[in-house]
């Protein structure tokens, strides 16, 4: 089996296994501290990265574990393929030696070893629908965005709708301007569970960024919709901030490289087991690098930027918090 090393598996283990049960059709539902699926109400997912079936406590085998564990028991996967499936979920790529294959053939008593190295695709960005008003009723409406932090984006080109299925394209440029990297968000949850994914043969050492030379502070958040969530909440259009978009750090490595005047990161991961984790690991990590670090997590109670503001803007005592 090929080798993974420690980061890529702890990378693997940090994926939201509700969100991993979900992509593969089943329907999550939050029970108490704990969450189960409506086609199978005898499982259990624990905060969110482990679960257990306990309509077969008694017979053992594979019955509960980690994500890799679910995608064996119930995607048919070996680890390896399990692995690959969650790093590739987690938006994570792996560096191209690692790709490098070794297939051997038998012909007769002969053995044909071949190498090959697997095809990158070609970056290419989604065609824009040429109108963004499904995007602003998205972002406004269902997520809660004041329309002054859309148009913060739109006018600068970073984000915009795109033609068919009319879903947000949240870009990530390098410091030339350059778009290197890119996501697309689905407009439509209601009808079904949300349309995540990137775009085919970007890189993934970049983020959706917003860049101020003038200021000396970053914000770094897993999703492009708590970025955008903490900018009404704060009223903050000044600072650096970055958009993940997983839980590995390649992103930020390559902002501090092309940006050195940044000298303080606050992190504004989710709060859940993944995110927690990840800010303890990114705290001590940057810290030993001489960053001034902070953990800028929203409240106790709410996972992520979005949901504070969705609950704030709800909450008609409070409401005049928000901006």
């Amino acid at each position: 089996m090929e080798k993974f090393n420690e980061e890529e598996l702890w990378i693997a283990k940090s994926v939201d296994l509700c969100e991993v049960a979900a992509s593969l059709g089943y329907t999550v539902k939050k029970i108490g501290r704990y969450y189960t699926l409506k086609e199978m109400d005898s499982i259990r997912i624990y905060d969110r990265k482990s679960w257990y079936r306990w309509s077969l406590a008694m017979e053992g085998g594979n019955n509960g574990g980690s994500q890799i564990d679910f995608l064996m028991a119930f995607a048919g996967m070996n680890i390896k393929e399990a692995v690959f499936w969650l790093l590739d979920f987690a938006g994570y790529q792996r560096d191209m030696q690692s790709r490098e294959k070794t297939v051997t053939r038998t012909n007769g008593l002969k053995h044909i070893t071949l190498n090959k190295v697997e095809e990158e695709k070609e970056f290419v960005l989604p065609i824009p629908s040429g109108s963004n008003s499904f995007l602003y009723a998205y972002l406004t409406e269902d997520r809660c965005i004041d329309k002054r932090v859309v148009d913060f984006f739109t006018q600068r080109n970073l984000i915009y709708e795109s033609r068919g299925y009319h879903n947000i394209v949240f870009k990530g440029n390098d410091k030339s301007g350059i778009t290197r990297f890119a996501s697309q968000r689905g407009v439509f949850d209601k009808s079904g569970k949300p349309f995540k994914c990137d775009v085919a043969g970007n890189d993934k050492n970049y983020g959706f960024n917003v860049v101020n030379e003038e200021s000396h502070v970053l914000y770094v958040f897993e999703a492009a919709i708590d970025l955008m969530s903490y900018m009404y909440l704060y009223d903050d259009f000044e600072s650096n901030k970055i958009a993940l978009g997983m839980l590995h750090d390649a992103p930020i490595k390559t902002f501090l490289e092309e940006h050195p005047h940044i000298t303080t990161i606050n992190f504004c991961l989710d709060n859940d087991g993944p995110g927690r984790k990840a800010t303890e690991k990114f705290l001590e990590k940057y810290r030993g690098l001489g960053y001034d670090v902070e953990d800028f997590s929203p409240p106790s109670g709410y996972k992520d930027y979005n949901e504070w503001l969705k609950e704030e803007k709800s909450n008609p005592v409070v409401e005049n918090y928000v901006r």
